[in-house]
């Protein structure tokens, strides 16, 4: 399971201090917009630009990614550059976040957005919305200002009792999985489910299954995961090149900081990276015949599209046995999650050995029945982010704006 992440600059391993935000170039937005991470930034920008098609003359400010500020949003601060993830990764920069939190506090209490979407992210945005409510500026904390949370916090995952606090200090709660709606029925908040963006008719799934085509290599977009797990996903790849030589790899980059980390490590084995090609996120259709990938975002994606392989995750020792304390899952693949079964299978922190990839590389390649079962459960994924959903994100957010 991915545990509670946050992002930061960082720049020769140091993160930097966070500077006066600019002010919003048009007068008070319309909607703010606070995603934390690469896939809450692809997530939002693909809300915001279905919503600038319903309103075109919205003024949209965000703290976010390159995504988002494409899509047409003034970008405040970049939260994406590098991310960290893990307790004790946190808590080494809290010095850091405190400094962003109450910048972003006095930006939002200064130019007083109509509305601010939240956007994954909770260990920052569950915390903002607290102390906009505190001082009086959100709608339930007597204030103008509505707060939409978009992409539900996993409280199916760990923290549960934090849905409470979210019916406090929240005004409504789009979710993308349809399971999620049922773990706040307790509450007052009101939560919809609006769809997976992932299942969206205009989505254009990034990658798709080609028995023939190189193999997926997916490390991830945080800068201290990617330096943990690209060498795992190297290793196995490297056993599975004995017994097929000519086997060819593909490794998907969110960001140039990620890009520049990859090169890196490939050049200590330059025996591999004369066949492996660096490709960056965002480019279509990418063909391959099986996937050795962190858990995250793209791993749903790579399940879509019927592509077969396994999942490798390392946190830092401390952040992993805490997690073991407090996560309460079976699996940290949203798509083993969401099937209840090991459609991926899992290895995580020291069960994931360069031959136990290398092995589940090559059953994924030669293993033909492996392939009839990941487009099989392609199917089944499709129907379950399908299922129940009446509205789409943009037309859910368009209600309060």
């Amino acid at each position: 399971m991915t545990l509670e992440s946050e992002s930061s600059k960082v720049e020769g391993g140091a993160l930097l201090g966070v500077g006066d935000f600019p002010a919003p170039v048009d007068g008070s937005p319309d909607l703010l917009i606070i995603a934390g991470e690469h896939s809450g930034d692809e997530h939002a920008a693909i809300l915001l630009a279905d919503l600038r098609r319903m309103h075109p003359k919205l003024k949209v400010a965000c703290l976010g990614g390159v995504e988002l500020q494409a899509a047409g949003a003034q970008l405040l601060y970049d939260l994406t550059a590098v991310s960290i993830v893990g307790f004790v990764e946190v808590v080494r920069h809290y010095n850091f976040f405190k400094g962003l939190f109450n910048r972003t506090l006095d930006w939002i209490e200064r130019f007083q957005p109509k509305h601010i979407c939240f956007v994954d992210y909770p260990g920052f945005n569950l915390r903002l919305a607290e102390q906009l409510a505190a001082r009086g500026l959100s709608k339930k904390g007597g204030g103008q200002i509505g707060l939409s949370y978009y992409v539900g916090p996993q409280v199916w995952a760990w923290k549960a009792k934090r849905r409470f606090k979210m019916a406090q200090v929240l005004d409504r709660l789009g979710v993308i999985f349809p399971f999620e709606v049922d773990c706040f029925a307790d509450t007052d908040l009101s939560t919809e489910f609006v769809g997976h963006p992932f299942v969206r008719a205009s989505w254009k799934a990034p990658f798709s299954y080609d028995r023939e085509a190189p193999v997926l290599l997916l490390p991830g977009s945080r800068q201290a995961a990617v330096g943990r797990i690209f060498p795992l996903l190297l290793a196995g790849y490297r056993q599975a090149k004995i017994a097929k030589p000519d086997l060819r790899a593909t490794v998907v980059y969110p960001s140039e900081p990620i890009r520049e980390l990859l090169e890196t490590t490939l050049k200590a084995q330059p025996d591999l990276a004369e066949n492996v090609e660096l490709v960056r996120n965002g480019s279509q259709g990418i063909a391959a015949s099986a996937v050795l990938m962190s858990s995250g975002t793209m791993s749903l994606a790579c399940a879509l599209s019927g592509i077969p392989g396994a999942i490798a995750y390392r946190l830092n020792p401390m952040s992993y046995w805490l997690g073991r304390i407090l996560v309460k899952v079976k699996y940290i693949g949203i798509a083993n999650l969401l099937l209840d079964r090991p459609l991926h299978p899992e290895y995580i922190q020291g069960a994931a050995r360069a031959e136990q990839l290398g092995r589940e590389l090559q059953r994924a390649i030669d293993d033909q029945q492996a392939a009839v079962q990941a487009a099989e459960s392609a199917g089944e994924l499709h129907e379950l982010l399908h299922a129940g959903s009446d509205a789409s994100a943009a037309e859910w957010l368009a209600r309060e704006l």
